[in-house]
């Protein structure tokens, strides 16, 4: 990592919702930034202006700031067009971006020829060897050129951040395509001439990137400017091995909060599955953060599997404090404090599903009698009040010592004339919630 105070970026194109594999991108750079004293930048690569939407660019903005990173700056590349022009121009004028006329379909002859010949389906260059009066007549002819990017025929070689020493061998490659015909721009030009303007000192991104990585570095070497150091994670993938899309919106971000998954727990997964730390829960994106090594982040695929997330998520709020949990019951209009929250949180997967056991205390609930006789009696032996966390016991031990009933004969026929259900919180500690009046009622066999 850099020795000054880093900056690190992510930088989507709004043209789906991001999901948690993109999640797991934006988080290890924030993440990063945040624990070097550095700057996390939100960049929206949005050139592609048929595909790019705003709301996609609003919706990823929020998605992030519920995740706990919202980003420090936020640029989009469709304002900085004449950064990109600029930096073409100083290409152009060096020889290292060239015009080339050829078609797609005359491109794909080609490389059709060329693997029929066993030869390596790169660029032959053909454009470098047309004069002034080639190009004029081809545009006479109403050819509009691309511009490709001339590289070195060399090794270029980086020590990747997550992947050690690596290279690639321009020589094996084609010319990038950087500016299409009708003048808008590729990927790389427009990334690389951020990177540089925004002074990014290290680039945290897929695997799927590494090749282009060399291309990169020659760029930035061609615009004067020191390449900034590179780490290369492993992608997030189904269990299945599926890699995940943001235009078909699963796993999105929007529909995970929607689901109800805490923010951290989605982090926690994301940053740590693939890794050498151990998915748990975390006490918050700092200590999440201590736990981020690059090196360490395995080469094989990281693998999304929703049920690890829903026990993770499950383990969040088990362990959540009541003072953390308060404003939230609040907001949903859930009563009975903190006695209520110790009483069902172990039995919560999201956090709202608290409001099924609300709904559980305070009716109305549909008691099922199954044992008429057995609850005829509990109702005659309830005990005299106040109730407390003690009451439970001693009335099933009076009930018990009547009937001569004992475990699930004793206790699910009164659970399911209390709750309606056969499952459920301990109702040692829901019964004093529920209250006796309520409890008379549903013994007696009343929906309330």
């Amino acid at each position: 990592m850099a020795a000054m105070a880093p900056v690190l970026r992510f930088a989507p194109s709004p043209t789906g919702l991001i999901h948690i594999g993109n999640a797991r991108t934006a988080l290890l750079n924030a993440l990063v930034a945040r624990r070097e004293g550095g700057t996390f930048v939100l960049r929206f690569d949005d050139t592609d202006a048929e595909r790019s939407r705003t709301e996609y660019a609003d919706q990823t903005e929020a998605d992030l700031a519920w995740l706990g990173i919202a980003p420090d700056v936020v640029v989009r590349q469709s304002d900085r067009m004449e950064l990109y022009a600029d930096a073409a121009e100083r290409l152009k004028a060096s020889g290292r971006l060239y015009p080339c006329y050829e078609t797609a379909e005359e491109l794909e002859r080609r490389r059709r020829i060329q693997l029929s010949r066993g030869q390596p389906p790169i660029y032959d260059r053909a454009a470098l060897a047309l004069g002034e009066a080639d190009r004029r007549q081809l545009e006479e002819a109403g050819r509009r050129p691309h511009w490709r990017f001339r590289l070195e025929p060399r090794v270029v070689a980086w020590n990747d951040h997550v992947r050690g020493p690596c290279h690639v061998d321009c020589a094996s490659l084609s010319d990038p395509v950087l500016v299409r015909e009708d003048g808008s721009y590729l990927y790389t030009l427009p990334s690389v001439v951020d990177d540089i303007a925004l002074a990014v000192t290290d680039v945290v991104r897929g695997e799927d990137h590494v090749t282009n990585t060399g291309v990169q570095i020659q760029l930035f070497e061609a615009l004067g400017a020191p390449a900034p150091a590179f780490g290369h994670h492993n992608l997030l993938t189904t269990v299945s091995g599926e890699g995940l899309s943001k235009r078909s919106g699963a796993l999105s971000l929007r529909q995970l909060a929607e689901d109800g998954y805490e923010p951290l727990a989605i982090a926690a997964l994301a940053v740590l599955v693939g890794s050498s730390e151990a998915v748990r829960p975390v006490a918050s994106l700092a200590e999440l953060g201590s736990l981020v090594d690059l090196a360490h982040i395995s080469r094989a695929p990281a693998k999304f599997d929703e049920s690890e997330l829903d026990a993770l998520n499950a383990r969040f709020v088990h362990a959540m404090p009541y003072a953390v949990a308060r404003p939230r019951l609040e907001d949903l209009r859930i009563g009975g404090g903190e006695d209520f929250w110790n009483a069902v949180r172990a039995n919560l997967g999201r956090f709202g599903d608290a409001l099924r056991w609300w709904g559980v205390v305070e009716g109305p609930v549909a008691p099922r009698i199954d044992d008429p006789a057995l609850v005829a009696t509990a109702l005659r032996l309830l005990p005299p009040e106040p109730w407390d966390a003690t009451t439970w016991k001693l009335w099933t031990d009076a009930v018990r010592a009547e009937t001569g009933l004992k475990g699930r004969a004793l206790f699910l026929p009164l659970r399911l004339a209390l709750t309606g259900l056969d499952h459920g919180p301990e109702l040692a500690a829901l019964l004093p919630l529920i209250g006796p009046e309520r409890v008379r009622e549903r013994l007696g066999g009343e929906v309330v």
